[in-house]
């Protein structure tokens, strides 16, 4: 089976609006307003679509699993109808107020857990985030990052990579 290329993207600030604190459960979940045709893009360029966003406020005990859950399934529903269904969410749990852990970004655990497990080509991936962390978690696997503002339009980002992809290629 070859290797795919994947689309990683942090979740508050580039898929949903980013409050400023956390977003603890689906009434404060408010997809930004190019997501969905940006994660066409990437999708019809045959890019798979991976979340991995940190949720350090259930370490906090600001919100629980099943808020967590909620949110996802909402974002999953939305996005397969949508025809651009996500091909695996990770998150984690942990902040390092109350511990340490390898699974939180800037730790690339969740990168490479999902490149393993649907056999993802990093050297062809992309992570797109709003926060240095997100890029320092994903170049360790050899995925290239672009850094957006919070909340920027994940559409500008999705056309900068599909240029690069495509100067590339050449």
């Amino acid at each position: 089976m070859s290797l795919r290329p994947c689309l990683f993207l942090d979740r508050d600030g580039v898929v949903n609006h980013d409050p400023g604190d956390y977003t603890k459960n689906l009434s404060e979940f408010t997809i930004l307003p190019t997501v969905m045709e940006a994660l066409r893009a990437a999708h019809d360029a045959g890019f798979e679509i991976v979340l991995i966003t940190n949720q350090g406020g259930l370490a906090k005990g600001l919100y629980t699993h099943e808020d967590v859950s909620e949110i996802h399934a909402f974002l999953r529903t939305e996005c397969k109808k949508n025809g651009t269904p996500l091909l695996d969410i990770y998150y984690s749990p942990h902040h390092p107020s109350k511990g340490k852990s390898l699974s939180r970004k800037p730790g690339s655990l969740m990168v490479e857990r999902a490149c393993a497990k649907h056999q993802l080509d990093p050297l062809q991936s992309w992570m797109v985030g709003d926060k240095q962390r997100d890029l320092d978690a994903a170049s360790p696997v050899g995925v290239r990052g672009v850094l957006i503002e919070p909340n920027a339009p994940l559409l500008d980002a999705v056309q900068h990579i599909l240029k690069e992809r495509g100067h590339n290629q050449q």
